[in-house]
């Protein structure tokens, strides 16, 4: 009985003889066991392909653990808040991130492309959020400097390949090494108090390749087998969809306001404006101005949407997106 392999299983091979470690190999590999047809013309072809899986997975299994002194890596956090990509081989993070910022990652069509985690700066308005592109993980495989990295961001963005045969698969599997690691993702800060995890991370789940033959029912199947707590937003780094609605999302995920500070008698500069997590009040203002207004101020006003423009408001008032503050000492 012929094989009938599809197309994709000769690109997924021909990319197997570039692959330079075990880890890429075996996501290869799996890769290619998943194109393979099931039926009685290919057991032995999937029987080989698991065999050579199982070899590595166990040459893997047996190499001595990673000193403590190996390398780590700290990104400087910059501008609103920091994005840490994370995703599985080929998902198209370096393409997602080339498309959203400045940065200008290495991109190929071959797994682990990415090697160091890379940051580049997206522009939102009249702010900028860092994002860093970060090293596939796969069920097997997870670079061991990458879970601090993690743990120090602000937040996740959990990029899936529509691409690929079973996009749900992948998100447990790497769901499930992150737990390994004592990373926990949740939608909402209200999660991440239940479970009292201190490494519980806020994440954004998003589906690339949405220009693809098929992706939208794959796209619509996955977005029913997610828990129902997760949203889900489908892209394409390579066409440009949904693009700008995903900056709008990465701004609202980091919960951050901008409030502009007003020189009495001046204009306000509405290109400086200060930063702060949403909860925050008329005092944090005063404090990041100068450390001295906490104690010398006497009143402010505060022009801002739905308000009594020059309003005075007192200490205890609660900041407000793109709230105009003019502080009186």
């Amino acid at each position: 009985m012929p094989a009938n392999l599809p197309p994709q299983y000769f690109e997924a091979e021909r990319k197997l003889k570039t692959a330079r470690t075990p880890q890429e190999k075996i996501a290869i590999l799996e890769e290619l066991l998943s194109l393979v047809p099931k039926h009685k013309g290919t057991e032995k072809l999937q029987a080989l392909l698991k065999t050579k899986i199982a070899k590595l997975r166990s040459a893997v299994q047996k190499k001595p653990a990673i000193a403590k002194h190996g390398p780590t890596f700290r990104i400087e956090k910059a501008g609103a808040g920091q994005i840490a990509l994370v995703g599985p081989p080929n998902a198209g993070k370096s393409s997602l991130i080339k498309a959203l910022t400045n940065a200008n990652p290495d991109i190929g069509e071959y797994p682990f492309t990415t090697r160091f985690p890379s940051p580049g700066m997206m522009q939102y308005e009249n702010i900028q959020i860092q994002l860093i592109d970060t090293p596939p993980i796969t069920s097997d495989y997870m670079e061991p400097w990458q879970s601090e990295l993690i743990k120090a961001a602000d937040g996740l963005l959990f990029l899936l390949d529509l691409g690929s045969p079973n996009p749900l698969d992948t998100f447990q599997a790497i769901k499930a090494k992150l737990k390994e690691k004592h990373i926990e993702i949740v939608q909402s800060e209200e999660q991440m108090f239940s479970l009292n995890s201190t490494f519980a991370k806020k994440t954004l789940i998003v589906a690339n390749k949405i220009d693809l033959p098929s992706a939208e029912k794959k796209f619509t199947s996955l977005q029913q087998a997610l828990p129902a707590h997760f949203d889900l937003l489908a892209v394409s780094a390579l066409r440009g969809d949904n693009l700008e609605k995903l900056r709008k999302e990465i701004f609202i995920f980091l919960d951050v306001l901008r409030v502009y500070s007003k020189v009495p008698g001046k204009k306000v500069d509405y290109n400086q404006p200060f930063i702060f997590k949403r909860g925050s009040t008329l005092m944090d203002m005063a404090q990041a101005v100068h450390k001295d207004f906490t104690q010398k101020l006497r009143y402010a006003r505060i022009w801002g949407k739905n308000k009594y423009q020059g309003q005075k408001v007192n200490r205890e008032y609660i900041l407000e997106d793109e709230d105009v503050i003019e502080l009186h000492i």
